[in-house]
């Protein structure tokens, strides 16, 4: 578009100086035409003429030149429009070209920070290689010392070989006093079970020797203690509930309360059974009503399952009541088996 622009203003240069050429001629004409005013007329309209046709001729070339002119002028202004989208463009460049300048100059600070960083992790690893050689060093002197070591940890092995013996001794002398507990045991079970036939067959034999008939009031009760094991010690005395009725004929025994009431009056016998299997005594109170009557008391001195056994025949009058009570910091034992029984029966009425 520029050599175009160059080239018509060329051509309007040009043409420019050709009009001057035409004026400059014209005017020589008009000259001439003034100094051969006296000449011939026809001579004078035919130069006229002349003159008239190559002024229309430069009139219709100016009007050319005109157009091209405009034309150029228009291509000038496109040009010109076209120019200051390139300069904008140009300025938009130069502003990115600032940017990425101010990037660059961020990039770099960013990189000088990262060298030096980069020095200072160079500087941590000279550091942690003198730490390294360090710890080898007394990796060494450990090896040298695991030896030794070695042989202590060989001498308490066999020390404790030789505990697991000892214990492995002692856990069968344990089994061993663990059987014979079993059969002392069963042994007192069989007492327990002998001792309630007594108990039965003495009741028959003083019921028989009464003459007691099927018309007179029957009174008889046996209670077992509880299936949960230990009972006690407690800080205080307390009264046993014996729980797990096994004969309640007439309905004197509460086992809720542990109590028993007197239906009739009468004389009354009473028995009672307790057990336990820790060295330690064994002991209880009787009670009627609030009057302590007895208190049987037994040493468990070789440990193992031991017992006791009390009775007592006591005259009662009706709604007087009996019951049992374990001293503070005494305790006793039973389970499903029914080591610890509380027995009574009226021998008769009074």
């Amino acid at each position: 578009m520029e050599t175009r622009l160059r080239s018509t203003e060329e051509q309007l240069d040009q043409s420019k100086n050709q009009s001057a050429v035409l004026e400059v001629r014209l005017r020589v004409s008009e000259r001439r035409l003034e100094e051969q005013e006296t000449g011939s007329s026809a001579d004078i309209l035919v130069q006229l003429k002349s003159t008239e046709a190559q002024l229309v001729q430069l009139k219709n070339h100016t009007a050319v030149l005109e157009v091209r002119l405009r034309v150029s002028e228009k291509i000038l202004e496109d040009l010109k429009n076209e120019n200051s989208e390139l300069v904008s463009k140009l300025r938009a460049r130069e502003t990115q070209l600032e940017d990425q300048k101010t990037t660059n100059i961020n990039m770099e600070t960013r990189l000088r920070s990262t060298e030096e960083h980069l020095d200072q992790l160079k500087n941590q690893s000279a550091v942690l290689e003198v730490r390294l050689r360090v710890s080898e060093r007394r990796l060494e002197e450990q090896e040298t010392g695991s030896s030794a070591q070695f042989s202590w940890m060989e001498s308490r092995l066999t020390d404790e070989q030789r505990r697991t013996a000892e214990f492995e001794t002692q856990l069968s002398a344990v089994t061993f006093r663990l059987n014979v507990t079993k059969e002392l045991l069963d042994d007192l079970k069989k007492q327990s079970l002998a001792g309630a036939a007594e108990l039965a067959s003495l009741s028959e034999r003083l019921t028989a020797a009464q003459g007691n008939t099927e018309d007179e009031v029957k009174v008889a009760f046996s209670a077992g203690l509880t299936d949960s094991g230990i009972v006690g010690p407690f800080d205080e005395e307390t009264t046993l509930i014996f729980s797990k009725t096994i004969t309640n004929v007439g309905r004197g025994y509460n086992s809720s309360a542990g109590v028993f009431t007197a239906p009739v009056t009468g004389l009354y016998f009473f028995s009672f059974t307790a057990a336990d299997y820790l060295k330690g005594y064994m002991g209880l109170y009787l009670y009627r009503n609030e009057q302590q009557v007895t208190f049987s008391l037994d040493l468990n001195d070789h440990g193992g399952y031991a017992s006791m056994t009390s009775a007592v025949a006591l005259q009662l009058d009706r709604g007087d009541r009996v019951r049992l009570a374990l001293p503070a910091s005494y305790r006793l034992y039973d389970d499903s088996r029914n080591f610890s029984v509380f027995s009574g029966f009226l021998l008769f009425p009074v």
